[in-house]
């Protein structure tokens, strides 16, 4: 057994095949982060605003925990895989592979409609939207703002929000329909001191 290990060891560390060997940590490191990010927030979420069996909604949280971890740890595999052969017998890859890789891997994965890859895809876009805004000033393709822009930000992000969940919240997506719900909505409702401080009606 330690012969076997030893032997294991010395693969890893030897260098070769190393793009293979990082497409399958990747996976791994995939599939565990998405796990570590998934099961806690489906179990809050299912908790609480939920109803049902407990069974079924422990099948709800480790569902969602399985797709979201088993979609980004084969994202990675592939994303990988793909920049490896994009860039074979190049000593470096392109920005074109990357973007071609993830662009692919994207598609295959993440391009299937359901709830946790919608919640996925919905979390980039507004952190690819803020980051583009941030590298189209960096090489000053738009000019660097002479006032603090993030007000505003909050202000236009706060105001379609809550503009959308007044008069037309179907389009929005439903978590966070529900937790809208809770906050703006189920504070609208009381008969007692018990259901105004402790509980909602």
């Amino acid at each position: 057994m330690a012969a076997l290990i030893d032997t294991i060891n010395s693969i890893l560390v030897s260098g070769e095949n190393k793009h293979i060997l990082a497409a399958i940590k990747g996976l791994r490191n995939g599939i565990v982060y998405g796990a570590k990010i998934r099961f806690p927030h489906a179990l809050v979420m299912t908790f609480l605003f939920k109803r049902g069996p407990p069974m079924t909604m422990i099948q709800d949280i480790l569902s969602a925990t399985y797709q979201h971890s088993r979609n980004l740890g084969m994202f990675v595999l592939i994303y990988k895989g793909l920049t490896s052969s994009l860039s074979w017998g190049e000593s470096k890859s392109h920005q074109i592979h990357h973007f071609l890789s993830a662009f692919c891997a994207g598609f295959v994965i993440f391009g299937k409609y359901n709830k946790v890859n919608e919640q996925i895809n919905l979390y980039l876009l507004s952190r690819v939207i803020y980051g583009i805004a941030k590298l189209l000033v960096s090489k000053g393709i738009i000019p660097t703002p002479q006032t603090d822009v993030f007000p505003w930000f909050a202000a236009i992000m706060w105001g379609l929000t809550l503009w959308l969940f007044e008069y037309d919240r179907k389009c929005l997506q439903p978590s966070l329909t529900s937790s809208m719900t809770y906050i703006y909505k189920d504070s609208d409702k009381w008969d007692s001191l018990r259901n105004f401080l402790i509980h909602n009606k």
